[in-house]
């Protein structure tokens, strides 16, 4: 007899009461939006990206504080091509566990983490370092679809990239901002923004 083998086709994936569905819009920024600046607090986050899969380490330190927080977190779209909703699933580990998995750091991003409220919503905006030093990202999460949907690019966003796989975070993990700037110009993403 052959050995039994886990494939795409032959894996079941049940719903999970401990995954829940989150619904964001990405934008693409210039810099930090006005009234932020490079030394108000924030959290610096350091995501290892496990090659292949849909899985994540993510080290969070508050900087005032040195505290940290570690996640393993599996993270997928509900549909292939609607990368605003995801489910997500996260395990919090303690420094034996966070250890034990670190022989998975590969695929890194580095970046800065802000909060920042907009017309009652509050939105994360992400200052990448290292490789993508240069890149700015925000996020702002939805309780329902019909938020989700009706919700405008704000004024200080250059362009929505969503559902631009190359701004979701296991390919980011993948490239350098010169890579990310030629997407941009490719996808004529600044262009779609005037």
């Amino acid at each position: 007899m052959g050995v039994a083998k886990l494939t795409e086709e032959n894996t079941i994936v049940p719903d999970s009461k401990y995954a829940r569905i989150e619904r964001e819009r990405r934008y693409l920024l210039q810099d930090l939006p006005e009234g932020l600046t490079r030394t108000d607090p924030h959290l610096q986050i350091t995501d290892n990206y496990i090659t292949g899969t849909r899985l994540r380490i993510r080290k969070i330190r508050e900087p005032r504080t040195n505290k940290w927080t570690v996640k393993f977190t599996q993270k997928f779209p509900l549909h292939p091509d609607d990368l605003s909703c995801t489910v997500i699933t996260n395990t919090y580990l303690n420094a034996i566990e966070a250890e034990t998995l670190s022989v998975f750091n590969s695929n890194e991003i580095r970046k800065n983490r802000y909060y920042f409220d907009y017309e009652g919503r509050k939105f994360c905006v992400d200052m990448f370092l290292g490789d993508l030093f240069g890149l700015v990202l925000a996020e702002v999460s939805f309780e329902t679809d019909e938020e989700l949907v009706n919700f405008p690019k704000p004024p200080f966003a250059l362009a929505d990239v969503t559902n631009e796989v190359a701004f979701s975070g296991g390919r980011l993990a993948e490239l350098t901002i010169s890579e990310v700037r030629d997407e941009i110009m490719t996808r004529g993403l600044l262009k779609a923004a005037n």
